[in-house]
């Protein structure tokens, strides 16, 4: 699911990928649906595509966004309330115990928590794409 969800550079929010033209994607605002392109020379990245630094293996966004989802109950977090840098480093290891403090930075988790926002917010709550949830079974 999370790979169709793109984020770009130098845009606020998070974007869904609608179309692909000649040197360019369309794609729609979560935020306010209203749609543009984002051109060749522009930082898109898919937040399908994105792992999270442990001191084991990488953990990829998806499951980090289940994570938070189960803790919440679903619902959004109030990233402002969670308090100071060590307050909210402290919530977020209790999401992903074996994050990596050193490469993982306090910018980075809140980012995290606001795409979170963003996506429930947007009425995305499936983060894992069923091919995901398949390859999981296989591997047993």
């Amino acid at each position: 699911m999370l790979k169709t969800v793109l984020s770009i550079s130098g845009r606020p929010g998070l974007f869904k990928l609608v179309n692909q033209g000649k040197n360019m994607l369309i794609v729609e605002s979560l935020a306010t649906g209203k749609r543009t392109p984002a051109y060749a020379h522009d930082k898109v990245i898919s937040l399908g595509d994105i792992a999270i630094y442990t001191f084991e293996d990488d953990v990829p966004l998806a499951d980090v966004f289940e994570s938070i989802k189960e803790k919440h109950s679903g619902k959004t977090i109030d990233v402002k309330s969670l308090g100071n840098e060590n307050e909210i480093r402290k919530h977020f290891s209790e999401i992903l115990p074996n994050f990596d403090e050193e490469r993982v930075y306090t910018n980075d988790i809140k980012k995290i928590f606001n795409w979170y926002n963003t996506l429930i917010t947007a009425g995305i709550t499936k983060f894992k794409s069923e091919d995901d949830t398949n390859s999981d079974e296989s591997q047993d």
